[in-house]
């Protein structure tokens, strides 16, 4: 069986492990507390994020971006229509821009401050960074919430799924972000119909529902975030 080092609320590893339920593949999950630095991880990754993707035989794949390409290269014919980076040109580049946004803007905007601030730091050491949550970088977060559910509003109008016509690695990437956020409670879901739906349509796929079963220590989810009617 293949390996997959995570962290439960890292979104980047939320969007690997969405992809390898698609593929209907299975991995061992190893959580992964990356500012401990363990050395064993580091050997793996020099990087120390998380995900890190290990096959039976050993090879090692680091980071959600080359995960994806390999899984798509080694994998994705087999999926047929169903393929999560669409065989067009034009198409794969939209997929790789939205994954972008996601990945890189939505993560660096929203989820990794709202991750660091109300979750690892409760973990972390004082010299590690830890301790108590710096309020405004919350606020500033939550706030940019609401302009990428207009963003996801707005592709979805034009589009049956973020990328096109198919769902695609865009899908889970923005589903695997919103997860994160919407386990601590920070999507104001009701101000966007057409987000919140499409948002329900991933929910309600068979591949998340180990994301819903997901607890952090000491840190309830939000009480709709196991709710498929929300």
């Amino acid at each position: 069986m293949a390996t997959l080092y995570h962290y439960p609320l890292c979104p980047h590893s939320r969007f690997i492990r969405l992809a390898l339920s698609e593929f209907g593949m299975e991995a061992e999950l190893v959580e992964e507390r990356v500012w401990e630095r363990r050395r064993e991880f580091i050997e793996l990754n020099t990087a120390g994020t998380t995900p890190v993707f290990q096959e039976q035989n050993g090879l090692t794949v680091p980071g959600a971006g080359p995960i994806a390409e390999y899984l798509d290269e080694t994998r994705g014919l087999a999926l047929g229509d169903r393929r999560l980076l669409p065989e067009g040109p034009g198409e794969r580049v939209e997929v790789r821009r939205l994954l972008d946004w996601f990945n890189l803007k939505f993560h660096e905007e929203i989820t990794g401050p709202l991750v660091l601030e109300k979750v690892m730091k409760r973990f972390m050491s004082r010299d590690d960074g830890g301790g108590s949550p710096d309020m405004s970088t919350i606020r500033a977060a939550r706030a940019n919430v609401r302009y990428h559910l207009r963003y996801i509003s707005w592709l979805l109008a034009k589009r049956n799924w973020l990328a096109g016509a198919q769902m695609s690695y865009a899908d889970l990437a923005a589903a695997a972000h919103l997860s994160c956020v919407d386990y601590l409670g920070d999507v104001p879901w009701e101000e966007d119909e057409a987000a919140r739906a499409w948002y329900a349509r991933i929910k309600s796929r068979p591949s998340f529902r180990p994301l819903l079963s997901d607890r952090i220590p000491g840190m309830a989810p939000s009480a709709h975030y196991d709710n498929l009617d929300f």
